[in-house]
């Protein structure tokens, strides 16, 4: 995001030699890919096919020297597949949208029944509100056996989804384990 007064120097970003210094093992894929010798895949860039799902407006990089729209091509997702349960798909904040991320973690491991759907779906705030009920119509089309809307969703369509899918959704709070 362009910030007043500041120029990309000024800003906070990830330094990758420290980071592999700290012993972090920094891997960049836009394809899927595995973790934890395969029982995690991680999405990659999220195909954007829904026409409500817009990405985030207003969003800006600091690119080849100016600075520039940036959709977050790089929103990912970690998806577990559980054995005679179905897909687990868990988002950071669903940048790319909710719906575009279960869709394509159903694409991308041919399994269609999505037992759970976890994370920040990124619905919160006025710019957010007129996606609020095609996401729910969408989410109850995929029929996940649960739904758990976090941080970045927002009240109003956490509150929504409580509403349209009794018995599904389940309220996240800090300290909560899920056994799955």
């Amino acid at each position: 995001m362009n910030v007043p007064g500041k120029s990309p120097a000024d800003l906070p970003h990830p330094d990758a030699i420290a980071l592999k210094k700290a012993g972090a093992d920094l891997r960049q894929h836009k394809e899927p890919s595995t973790l934890a010798n395969g029982h995690l895949l991680v999405t990659g860039e999220v195909e954007r096919k829904t026409l409500f799902e817009k990405g985030m407006p207003g969003m800006e990089a600091f690119i080849d020297g100016r600075w520039q729209a940036d959709p977050i091509h790089d929103d990912q997702a970690l998806v577990i597949n559980l054995k005679g349960k179905g897909l687990v798909v868990i988002s950071g904040c669903a940048h790319a949208g909710i719906i575009n991320t279960v869709e394509y973690a159903r694409k991308i491991t041919g399994v269609d029944h999505v037992h759970a759907v976890m994370g920040g779906f990124h619905l919160t705030g006025p710019a957010f509100a007129g996606i609020i009920e095609p996401t729910i119509e969408g989410m109850k089309r995929i029929n996940p056996d649960y739904v758990v809307p976090m941080h970045c969703t927002g009240w109003s369509a956490i509150n929504r989804f409580f509403e349209e899918m009794p018995g599904r959704c389940i309220l996240n709070t800090v300290g909560t384990t899920y056994v799955l």
